[in-house]
């Protein structure tokens, strides 16, 4: 299956770190974040990474310190939000023995420990205010002090901040020190999440099945053009991170098999919610992906009934190309209609009589038909609880009624 993306030519030194850091994808975004990257490595400036959680931020930390001449000196990787607010300040910049309760020895922090090298702190939003002081003496002079001293000391290291919070609201809401931010991000560079990186998302599933496959000697799965699609489609709230559990748990499950979307949407418990909000959020519909999602939804009832029918020995012809995502594709292509908004008429109650499937040709075109008839059947022939049920529209289902003439 083909994704249409601008063309991006990386360097070698772009592809050398890719393959260094096990970075998989070739999305333009991604590759001109590691280029980027590469570029403020060699120069000591500070750097914010932003990027929603699960989106890979933690790989160009270690980039910039492998490209700079801090590379054969200490990199720390320091999780801010795991460390409780007491004893933060200790573990960044240390304590003298008896400066507080437990202290039975002096400790050095992280930077002192990292002195000449590059410290990296992961989730940095989550930082009191009391320890962003202390971070923005770091940054401004070099200087620090351990907890329960008064002895100013020195470090030179390289603070390479990440963070998925939106830091110019934290900043207005007074969370984060709009002077520590402005010090943390001399150079910003931003990950993109998942599902902006087009085809990246099957390259990545593939990897993780194969990886998976080869670790735990399970035969391998493909995944068919239906499963890619609805991977294509989904948001992956969770990013690259939700990506890797929910293949390992198909390569696991499913060892062998030719994934389908059915088989993907049964390890995906938000799927339904997650296309509802996007439906319902989108500021301009997208009347053709409403279409799919209908039928979609509409091949997946009639897969569960072709399988209840099977059980119980009576069978059912099943039509070869049915489900063939290239076929479906090709009818969300056509031309654009026009719409009359209904969304505020008065919802008119009428009885619709479903029609047999059994009377008519079988073609997606009647399951549709079908489907909303049934719909409004079971609601007395209201169409916004219909339009509800079916997770489209109700523009859409106005269209639907007045295109299969279910008046």
């Amino acid at each position: 299956m083909q994704f249409n993306e601008p063309t991006y030519r990386p360097s070698a030194e772009v592809l050398q770190a890719k393959q260094r850091f096990g970075i998989v994808g070739n999305a333009p975004a991604l590759m001109g974040a590691v280029e980027r990257t590469l570029r403020v490595a060699p120069i000591d400036l500070s750097v914010l990474i932003t990027g929603e959680s699960g989106a890979g931020k933690e790989f160009f930390p270690q980039i910039i310190h492998a490209y700079s001449a801090r590379k054969h000196a200490k990199y720390i990787a320091v999780n801010c939000g795991a460390i409780p607010e007491g004893t933060i300040d200790s573990e960044l910049f240390g304590h003298e023995k008896g400066s507080f309760t437990g202290a039975v020895a002096s400790r050095k922090g992280y930077f002192e420990e990292a002195d000449g090298g590059t410290i990296f702190l992961d989730e940095v939003a989550e930082l009191p205010l009391t320890t962003q002081a202390r971070l923005l003496r770091v940054l401004e002079s070099g200087e620090f002090l351990k907890v329960g001293s008064s002895t100013v000391q020195k470090t030179n290291i390289r603070v390479v901040a990440a963070t998925n919070v939106d830091m110019v609201r934290a900043v207005e809401e007074g969370r984060f020190r709009e002077d520590l931010f402005y010090r943390l991000s001399t150079v910003q560079i931003t990950i993109p999440p998942l599902r902006d990186r087009g085809g990246d998302i099957a390259l990545l599933a593939r990897k993780f099945a194969t990886d998976f496959a080869e670790r735990w000697h399970l035969p391998a799965i493909t995944f068919g053009d239906d499963a890619r699609m609805l991977m294509q489609r989904y948001r992956w709230p969770g990013n690259v991170r939700q990506l890797k559990n929910v293949i390992e748990q198909v390569a696991l499950f499913e060892a062998g098999e030719s994934i389908t979307a059915d088989m993907i949407r049964g390890y995906l418990p938000d799927y339904a919610a997650q296309t509802a909000t996007a439906l319902t959020t989108r500021p301009n519909h997208d009347y053709e992906q409403e279409r799919e999602m209908l039928l979609n939804l509409i091949l997946q009832l009639q897969s569960r009934i072709d399988r209840l029918e099977q059980k119980m020995g009576k069978g059912m012809e099943h039509q070869p190309g049915l489900l063939s995502a290239p076929k479906r594709l090709s009818r969300f292509a056509e031309a654009d209609e026009e719409f009359t908004d209904y969304s505020e008429a008065p919802a008119t109650e009428h009885k619709v009589a479903p029609q047999p499937l059994e009377s008519r040709p079988e073609t997606l075109e009647n399951r549709e038909r079908q489907a909303i008839a049934d719909a409004l059947a079971r609601n007395g022939g209201r169409r916004r609880e219909s339009a509800e049920e079916l997770n489209i529209s109700i523009r859409t289902l106005y269209r639907k009624i007045k295109e299969y003439g279910l008046e």
